[in-house]
């Protein structure tokens, strides 16, 4: 029996897009139907495995994730009696949550059950049955993993030390900024949002005491609005000024939040390059 041909993967220019906002290697993609704590009944999602995340999407041509979900946890995976045919059943079970999957035919459930446990375990399950190439696969996926972690474990020690110099700017060069930041001002914001609505409708830019920053989103609802958040920077975390404050670790989150309270609706503008920013005619400061 031949086996079933894998789904096509997503056009170039979404996949650099993806690769851009979530920073991470994909190694496995496919669409997958999911059931979380939260959810009524499974949805079907276009999911990416990144790292040791899965992304969701509404579908192969969205580059911006619904939901994610961080396995790197995860306790077990456990197979799951299904009296539907040809599909895959199984649970993800996380230190806080179980997670239901379920694929659209019982060959991509071993391929996903493969990657998952590879980054998850950091070793290729030797009970998952797989072709001699998608073997292959896991192998050098493996490899690529623990490479990334290696790579990751290295930023810390690094940033230690360089703590250790006075920095005057608000702005601390080696961390990584999501990737709708812009050194712009409250009014240039609003211009970029409302001149290039195709490119995404939230900014994360400074705020106005150099320390802090905000967010500039623009939604069209009865008519297009624009509105700003305060995002105040406390220790080592973020609180978002809303009725009801939510505080959250890092940039990265805050803008994910979003993403999510509003189910996609915002997205983060971005620009190719900074370069075909500044051509627009908004100055841009260099955070290399």
């Amino acid at each position: 029996m031949m086996a079933k041909k894998p789904p096509k993967p997503a056009p170039r220019k979404i996949f650099q897009e993806r690769l851009k906002i979530t920073a991470l290697p994909l190694y496995f993609e496919g669409f997958l139907l999911v059931k979380r704590s939260e959810y009524q009944e499974y949805k079907r999602y276009w999911t990416e495995l990144r790292g040791t995340t899965l992304f969701f999407y509404i579908d192969k041509k969205n580059t911006i994730y619904v939901d994610k979900l961080d396995i790197i946890d995860l306790t077990r995976l456990t197979d799951r009696n299904s009296t539907e045919k040809n599909c895959a059943k199984f649970t993800l079970v996380l230190p806080k949550e179980e997670v239901q999957l379920k694929t659209e035919n019982t060959e991509s459930g071993q391929e996903w059950r493969g990657f998952i446990l590879t980054v998850t375990e950091l070793s290729v399950p030797l009970h998952v049955s797989l072709l001699p190439g998608q073997v292959i696969r896991l192998h050098e996926v493996l490899e690529r993993e623990k490479k990334r972690r290696i790579e990751t474990e290295r930023i810390p020690s690094s940033s230690t030390e360089k703590e250790k110099e006075p920095i005057e700017d608000y702005v601390d060069v080696l961390t990584p900024m999501p990737a709708c930041f812009y050194t712009v001002s409250r009014k240039e914001a609003t211009e970029m949002l409302e001149k290039n609505p195709s490119l995404g409708n939230m900014i994360l830019r400074p705020g106005s005491d150099s320390r802090n920053y905000s967010i500039t989103i623009r939604q069209e609802i009865d008519m297009p609005r624009i509105k700003h958040y305060k995002v105040m920077s406390v220790g080592n975390n973020y609180t978002i000024e809303l009725e009801k404050p939510v505080t959250l670790p890092n940039l990265f989150s805050v803008i994910d939040y979003f993403i999510k309270e509003t189910r996609g609706n915002l997205r983060p503008f971005i620009y190719s390059t900074d370069e075909t920013l500044e051509t627009k005619g908004f100055p841009v400061t260099s955070l290399k």
